[in-house]
């Protein structure tokens, strides 16, 4: 144990799969891992349940409002290039209703539906980890190759 004052920030972040199966990924512009593609979400705050952030954020983000299905993984950042650590529940979701756009262009560069053999190039930590830890693994083949 370290006598340090840091402490992890809470995040939350939702894979939002379409009718094709495919998963909406947005791409950071800031850090933590700035530049990767990564699932929308963001931080908790005070009081608020996660499933709670992650609709609002969500909302906020992309403009479209989300029905979450069920807690898929958690993920962790240390130092994903901010100096911080990050834990965060991922959900799984489904649009309700909206269409996705870029809603703070100052934070995401793009956004897209991306099939298991379509991955970007460099993918976020919460991505990664939802990737290899659903779907038994029907995932891991096309990431290997994003890594």
């Amino acid at each position: 144990m370290t006598d340090s004052p840091l402490r992890p920030g809470a995040g939350c972040g939702a894979a939002i799969l379409d009718d094709q199966g495919r998963l909406l990924l947005i791409q950071r512009l800031k850090e933590p891992e700035a530049g990767a593609w990564g699932l929308p979400g963001g931080k908790i705050d005070f009081g608020e349940r996660s499933e709670d952030t992650a609709r609002r954020e969500i909302e906020e983000e992309l403009g479209i409002v989300i029905e979450l299905t069920r807690l898929a993984c958690i993920s962790e950042i240390i130092d994903g290039g901010d100096g911080q650590h990050w834990v965060s529940p991922i959900y799984e979701a489904r649009i309700v209703s909206g269409a996705p756009r870029i809603m703070e262009p100052e934070k995401h560069g793009g956004w897209g539906w991306f099939s298991r053999d379509e991955l970007p190039e460099r993918l976020t930590t919460p991505a990664i980890t939802f990737l290899e830890t659903t779907a038994n693994g029907a995932w891991r083949p096309a990431l290997k190759q994003s890594l």
